[in-house]
């Protein structure tokens, strides 16, 4: 059970900003946990690119050669904020190049072309459901998905189920190996954490991580897996909604710090 004295630190948080805020971290090692507001649903705003990518990883074990498929788009597919996709508009890119812009740079043009692969919103929705997240669903495309209205359920989960899910495909075996360590990788390679998870742990932990910005109310939110020198991994994701942070992530039991910036 949630004690007082883990839950007034992040009602503080939620008085100074005006917000709320989602935890659900867990310690792989000894599977200690820290939760606040975990089970309710916040916006996935970007941070669904990650489990995107690894959906398409999941397809790739059936469909040999489909990391390798090139993807030909025009102009009509690019959206704001498509930074490594609207370079390649005459030659195109792979379904694994497009896989690690979504991750790494959040590239929206990026991810409307996967989504497309894999049978639209309700294709991504139902992988998540073939891993056992029943929490998690995504209604919309880029860039509509952002809209994160209070109350509105679409385009959203919680921070219990995105740990459990970051869990299963990164440390667990809904990935097969190749395809896991993949995952793993792109996550790694993130571009767009350092104000986030990667902030308040210290600088020689290895972090996997993935964000979201929603910027109309100020939601944001981020998931990683954290691997803690000489320790068991952990997941953590968190969110602030309104300031809405949803951070998921696997990390140690040293104490929680939240970095509130997006």
């Amino acid at each position: 059970a949630l004690t007082n004295l883990v839950a007034e630190p992040f009602a503080k948080l939620e008085q100074d900003f005006g917000g709320s805020i989602g935890v659900y971290a867990m310690d792989t090692g000894s599977g200690a946990t820290v939760s606040y507001r975990a089970e309710e649903r916040f916006p996935l705003c970007s941070s669904f690119k990650g489990f995107l990518a690894a959906a398409v990883l999941a397809r790739s074990q059936q469909q040999a050669g489909l990391l390798d498929t090139p993807i030909r788009y025009g102009k009509n597919a690019l959206v704001p904020w498509s930074p490594i996709s609207e370079k390649y508009l005459t030659t195109g890119m792979t379904v694994a190049e497009l896989s690690a812009a979504a991750v790494q740079y959040s590239d929206n043009a990026a991810a409307n072309l996967l989504l497309k692969e894999l049978g639209g919103p309700a294709g991504l929705t139902a992988f998540m459901r073939s891993i056992g997240d029943t929490t998690f669903r995504l209604d919309r495309w880029e860039l509509e998905l952002n809209s994160a209205i209070p109350g509105d359920a679409r385009d959203t989960s919680s921070p219990r189920a995105v740990t459990e899910s970051l869990q299963k495909l990164t440390l667990g075996s809904a990935l097969a190996a190749p395809q896991r360590q993949q995952f793993v990788d792109w996550l790694k390679g993130n571009t767009t954490g350092n104000h986030r998870i990667r902030a308040a742990v210290p600088a020689d932990w290895a972090v996997g991580d993935k964000t979201g910005t929603c910027g109309v109310y100020g939601t944001a939110n981020d998931y990683a897996v954290v691997w803690p020198t000489g320790r068991a991994p952990m997941c953590w994701p968190s969110t602030p909604g309104r300031l809405t942070r949803m951070t998921s992530t696997a990390r140690p039991s040293s104490p929680l710090r939240l970095d509130s910036r997006s």
